[in-house]
């Protein structure tokens, strides 16, 4: 077995080559020309009949590198910088040093691995942080001409700005205020955000069309579309989380505990994870409050309630959306839709019926009596009695006879 550790940068990559005879550094460039000298080396070690493989940081070109070595045959570790600060926190920090760490370890078979999605979630993700871009930046303009109206004492001035009809409207008034010229610009950019926001949707729309995960998230309520194709983007394959524990720090939503010898210590949130993964939980727990009149009975936003009293709303929102990661997870895994019948307790519920329908006997509605007592125990007493009467009986007939 051949083990090679590769420092990969921008222009460049060191290579330290590690095999029962010693070590072997070389450095290449990060182009065509670069690879095929690589490959060409490996394919030396390859026709000698040893197996290859290669450690790699994650960093932005890793994807690139991986496919490469993967389309010649070649076995790719990627490690996972969290987890492995060897080579960060090091004293002597040069690339062959870094390289030969990594062959080390790789020969070892004590690189942590990390898990590159696929290039179809790769894609999302990319869409997903330009239209986060486009929308903050929509943000930003909104604020400066919200600026001019307070300037202007037009706070309670009709039309939005979400619209094309209020956006004309905020414009009509300011040019009476003899703002427009100022005004006009944002206002057109924010026209031109918009339309770029909406082609990047419709291309969401068409990588998700057909996806089982985004149906299943879509029935949740209070989950839109932008939130499902998050959730689908960043969570990739459901099956790599073994339980929902995992998927929930993966997202960033389990607290930070600290145990050693008798002392144990709870901190906040870890937030080691996608933050677009987050954001869209606390998202769909928003979207559940919002509605109100179908969520009011759910055991889930009940307890959202209560610890909104005794701690915080912030805290309360947290502790929800890592609940809504166990649901979700849950769902992806069994390939589920959002079950309501889950979310209402059935004892509680049974509790209210009976107590609304005593309320109803004592005010005199009129109501059928078998739904509160049962009659049915009583004939089955009435039934047995009868038998054993007869049973009693027919001793006596017999000593007659007799």
């Amino acid at each position: 077995m051949v083990n090679v550790g590769v420092d990969l940068h921008k222009t460049q990559f060191t290579v330290c080559v590690r095999t029962p005879a010693g070590e072997r550094f070389g450095k290449y460039p990060t182009t065509d020309y670069g690879y095929e000298l690589f490959l060409n080396e490996i394919a030396v070690w390859q026709k000698k009949g040893k197996a290859v493989r290669v450690g790699v940081e994650s960093t932005g070109n890793t994807r690139y590198f991986k496919n490469k070595m993967e389309d010649a045959g070649i076995e790719v570790t990627v490690i996972n910088t969290l987890k492995f600060k060897v080579v960060n926190s090091s004293v002597k920090k040069t690339d062959k040093y870094d390289a030969a760490t990594i062959a080390e370890f790789l020969e070892k078979d004590m690189l942590p691995e990390a898990c590159l999605c696929s290039r179809e979630s790769e894609q999302m993700r990319r869409l997903l942080k330009v239209r986060t871009t486009l929308v903050r930046s929509q943000v930003v303009i909104k604020n400066q001409i919200h600026a001019l109206l307070t300037a202007e004492g037009l706070e309670g001035v009709k039309g939005s700005l979400q619209s094309k009809k209020g956006r004309k409207q905020v414009l009509a008034t300011l040019n009476q205020c003899k703002n427009g010229l100022v005004a006009q610009p944002l206002f057109e950019m924010i026209d031109r955000l918009d339309e770029n926001v909406n082609v990047i949707e419709k291309q969401l729309k068409t990588l998700a069309a057909g996806d089982r995960m985004v149906e299943l998230l879509m029935t949740i309520p209070g989950c839109g579309e932008v939130s499902s194709w998050t959730i689908r983007a960043y969570t990739d394959d459901i099956k790599r989380f073994s339980n929902f524990k995992k998927y929930a720090a993966y997202a960033g939503l389990a607290p930070l505990v600290q145990n050693s010898n008798e002392t144990t210590r709870h901190g906040k949130i870890t937030k080691r994870g996608p933050e677009q993964l987050r954001t869209a939980f606390v998202q769909v727990v928003m979207g559940l409050r919002r509605m109100k009149k179908k969520t009011l009975s759910w055991r889930l936003m009940q307890r959202y309630e209560q610890m909104k009293v005794k701690k915080s709303s912030g805290k309360a929102i947290i502790a929800t959306a890592r609940k809504m990661a166990t649901i979700i997870w849950h769902m992806l895994n069994e390939d589920s839709c959002f079950n309501l019948g889950l979310m209402t307790d059935r004892k509680l519920n049974e509790k209210s019926e009976s107590m609304s329908r005593l309320t109803k006997l004592e005010t005199g509605e009129t109501f059928i009596v078998r739904e509160i007592f049962e009659i049915k125990p009583e004939k089955q007493v009435l039934k047995k009695t009868k038998k054993t009467e007869k049973k009693l009986a027919l001793p006596d007939k017999k000593k007659k006879v007799g």
